[in-house]
């Protein structure tokens, strides 16, 4: 009896251990995944040297911003090192540097590191590191006094409320800025200067010498504008134009023509002309000789 119930226990053993054999079997092995590829790199983890890519060649659908974070880069260190003049201006086959120029082979270099890419910007789009200068100055505000002061250096909008102007000297070097006819005058709560009328073209002249700080169309309301500050006290202002002929930080000299007169965010052609002391909207007539 003893034997019989022994011969028992081996089989069910038996049974156990091939049952567990079978289970295991039946399980498909875990595949093993490498890493991410970047695009014209190699697989990280791979014996091919990754840490050795020193440029990547640009895809189609590639963007710098996806191609610094790719590698671990800044945009404005991409832009840098290869002489970029518009980081959104990039063409498949385009090669872009990884490493500052002049490293040498034992120096350290862009290893790849997956990571999860945001989608990609619409063409047009700025660039979400890099800002570029526009010209005229991309994108428009509303007239306020915060937005008049950040156009021009210096200037704060605490001290741009209006207030009652002195009259000037009777020997002032003012000097009209167009030729036409008065449209509107002065009024600090709705025109802080004076509007006047013209043909589409006509010169518009600086009203005194001084140095261009302002040169855009980033203010609505004032279409294309020229500001250009006098001294420490003044500064005026030129706005409406059809073409602006003068550059921020340029100098110019009192009657030189800086722009032609137009209709940008106007009703009609003129020259809306403000004269500003320490920031503040004055009446230009009492500054303008008689005529």
């Amino acid at each position: 009896m003893l034997n019989e119930w022994s011969a028992v226990g081996r089989v069910m053993g038996m049974s156990l251990l091939l049952a567990m054999v079978a289970g295991c079997a039946s399980k498909p092995p875990v595949p093993v995944r490498h890493g991410t590829v970047p695009p014209g790199g190699t697989e990280v983890g791979q014996s091919s040297p990754v840490s050795q890519v020193r440029e990547h060649v640009v895809q189609p659908g590639d963007t710098m911003l996806g191609i610094g974070r790719t590698y671990g880069h800044s945009v404005s260190d991409l832009v840098a090192w290869n002489n970029l003049a518009n980081p959104n201006q990039i063409v498949p086959g385009q090669r872009i540097r990884l490493q500052a120029p002049g490293m040498g082979a034992g120096e350290p270099v862009a290893i790849a590191k997956p990571i999860d890419v945001a989608p990609v910007a619409p063409i047009g789009a700025p660039a979400a590191e890099v800002p570029l200068k526009q010209e005229p100055k991309g994108g428009k505000q509303a007239y306020s006094d915060q937005a008049w002061a950040a156009v021009q250096p210096g200037a704060s909008a605490a001290a741009l409320a209006p207030v009652t102007p002195e009259l000037a000297a009777k020997d002032s070097n003012w000097l009209w800025p167009a030729s036409g006819s008065i449209l509107a005058g002065f009024n600090d709560s709705s025109n802080k200067g004076i509007d006047i009328a013209g043909n589409p073209g006509d010169p518009v002249l600086a009203s005194a010498a001084g140095k261009v700080v302002y040169s855009g169309s980033g203010l609505r309301g004032y279409g294309k504008l020229v500001i250009i500050k006098h001294d420490e006290n003044y500064l005026t202002a030129y706005a409406h134009n059809r073409e602006l002929l003068v550059k921020e930080g340029e100098d110019v000299n009192r009657g030189q023509k800086i722009a032609e007169l137009g209709s940008t965010d106007a009703d009609r052609p003129k020259l809306h002309f403000e004269i500003r002391k320490q920031g503040r909207p004055v009446d230009p007539m009492t500054y303008l000789p008689s005529r």
